[in-house]
């Protein structure tokens, strides 16, 4: 006779009347856990005093604080399974979120949670908790998960209060998403003549396919960034897996002379590295010398897969490998590249922007590719990154979204161009092995922003567009500072869509940007919609355009 042995059950941690559950996640890299929890410190103290003295509610924290390693934050996707096992299914819990978070960790056992949920986030640049909950919102709008969303800066303006009373009364929070505007192909847009044109790139696409090759397919935690096969195919974009491993065999493969001309025709055209001597802590010419090797890497697996779109997953993996594959991403989506040969001598599609899927989201993979065969195709500048929705505050009346990446933007998108990057070492605290960024002032213009996601094995398109703006020194240098001072930053406002429009009803931490000059913008979207619905996509218009095309 068998018999069945299995741990015991753990004692479950209950809330009882007027009592809600506390749950908080974060990054499997301890040195940002450690950094980031005084500041996770501080909103749960705040939140614990609105709840207790607004609404007599008491917050019961669901995990201890790991005193021996220096924070309290969930850091691996099996500690998040065992605290969840240990929660009654039926409790409200909140999830405050402080810093950028690894949603895996959670998301399962939130998918299986019963009671209401509360994504809560500060709304801060140099502390993003917002990102980690736009990160996390769309994971579990993904998985199916019902869910609420909150963010304040300091958890105690109206919008909050009301919101969290709404949450403790009814379990839930009803925001506005009417800035988005349904499509379908009865719309007249299907008619127009960019319409008609979107229509024949969308069927391009499905009867072609355009591959997206990916070195490694989930970074971060990012489950709304893992689409799944049939999603991809249904949209005539198919994933080619691709393995990090065989990338740093290739990069050993390029010779030092060839790096070390990848890196003098950058610094020809005025590019400015920022170098020290100590690799831990500074910017060195090796470390920049192996994003060129894979850079010129990265093309030659585009040339021989035969891909639309190319993207390297990096962290975790080759974080403690080689330099940051920021540099090496930006350069290759730019159509203003070093020429790189492939094994034959030819150079690999000169004066062509290869799309660059950083963080080998999917969500943006999608659109990004989507764009570039659209713009390349009308013969405009085709050149398209992804940004994180990291911050926004006020200037002189008007809210200017701050959009940043990790330093792997194309050139064209910074004022000056090439001669307009500076390349700092990426911070160690994520970056151990160090590496360039591509930094600069997004420059001046009007662009189509754009963000898939998906909900079963359907994709989701939202399309809209925007200003990017210029700021006073000062100010932007205001904002370096209180974000990443290192990367990239882009200034914007996003037409007919409000800060709150957008925290409310994206489902993703990162945005798809494309520049288009102000009398295409709207041609150029009527061309873009049409060629969603082409390929099988639900597909929206945010703000001004679902009223203006």
């Amino acid at each position: 006779m068998l018999t069945l042995t299995l741990p015991e059950p753990k004692t479950r941690i209950k809330a009882e009347a007027g009592e809600v559950l506390l749950v908080t996640n974060a990054d499997l890299r301890e040195s940002a856990n450690v950094n980031c929890w005084p500041v996770q410190q501080k909103f749960e103290n705040k939140l614990k005093t609105v709840l207790t003295e607004r609404f007599g509610v008491t917050m019961k924290r669901a995990h201890p604080v790991k005193t021996d390693r220096g924070h309290g934050f969930i850091s691996s996707q099996r500690e998040g399974s065992d605290v969840f096992e240990g929660i009654d299914p039926d409790a409200p819990v909140i999830v405050l979120l402080t810093a950028w978070q690894y949603s895996h960790h959670l998301a399962p056992s939130l998918v299986t949670h019963r009671g209401p949920v509360l994504l809560l986030a500060n709304f801060d640049g140099t502390w993003p908790g917002l990102v980690g909950m736009l990160c996390m919102a769309g994971t579990l709008t993904s998985l199916d998960k019902p869910y609420s969303r909150l963010w304040s800066e300091n958890f105690d303006d109206t919008f909050f209060l009301e919101g969290l009373g709404s949450w403790l009364k009814s379990g839930t929070i009803v925001h506005k998403t009417d800035y988005l505007h349904p499509l379908d192909k009865s719309h007249p847009i299907m008619r127009s003549p960019m319409g008609r044109l979107g229509t024949e790139v969308g069927r391009y696409i499905l009867e072609h396919k355009e591959i997206i090759g990916l070195f490694d397919s989930f970074c971060m935690g990012m489950i709304n960034g893992v689409f799944p096969q049939k999603a991809l195919t249904s949209v005539g974009m198919p994933l080619e897996a691709l393995s990090q491993s065989d990338l740093l065999v290739e990069m050993a493969k390029v010779p030092r002379s060839l790096r070390e001309e990848c890196l003098s025709w950058y610094e020809t055209r005025g590019m400015r590295f920022n170098f020290g001597s100590d690799p831990a802590s500074d910017l060195t010419r090796e470390q920049v010398l192996e994003q060129c090797a894979m850079l010129i890497a990265m093309a030659r697996f585009v040339q021989r897969f035969g891909l639309s779109a190319v993207g390297v997953q990096y962290q975790q993996g080759l974080a403690n490998s080689c330099a940051a594959s920021d540099f090496a991403e930006g350069a290759i989506g730019s159509a203003e590249r070093f020429p790189i040969p492939d094994e034959q001598g030819r150079i690999i599609r000169p004066g062509k922007a290869i799309p660059c899927i950083n963080e080998v989201d999917m969500g943006t993979a999608i659109p990004q590719t989507m764009l570039w065969r659209l713009l390349d195709s009308l013969g405009l500048p085709s050149e398209t990154t992804l940004h994180d929705i990291r911050w926004g505050s006020i200037f002189e009346g008007t809210f200017y979204w701050d959009f940043e990446i990790s330093g792997s933007i194309p050139f064209s998108h910074l004022k000056g161009g090439i001669a307009g990057a500076t390349g700092y070492r990426q911070p160690p605290m994520y970056f151990p092995k160090g590496g360039s960024t591509i930094a600069g002032q997004g420059k001046a213009g009007s662009f189509i922003w754009a963000r898939a996601h998906y909900e079963g094995t359907e994709v989701v398109l939202h399309i809209g567009t925007g200003k990017a703006v210029e700021l006073p020194p000062a100010e932007f240098d205001r904002r370096l500072g209180a974000t990443t001072r290192e990367w990239p930053l882009m200034n914007c406002v996003l037409d007919g869509v409000g800060r709150d429009d957008l925290m409310a009803g994206h489902q993703s931490n990162h945005i798809t940007v494309a520049y288009v000059a102000e009398e295409h913008l709207a041609d150029v979207a009527r061309a873009l919609a049409a060629q969603g619905l082409t390929q099988n996509m639900r597909v929206f218009l945010a703000g001004d355009l679902g009223t203006r095309i």
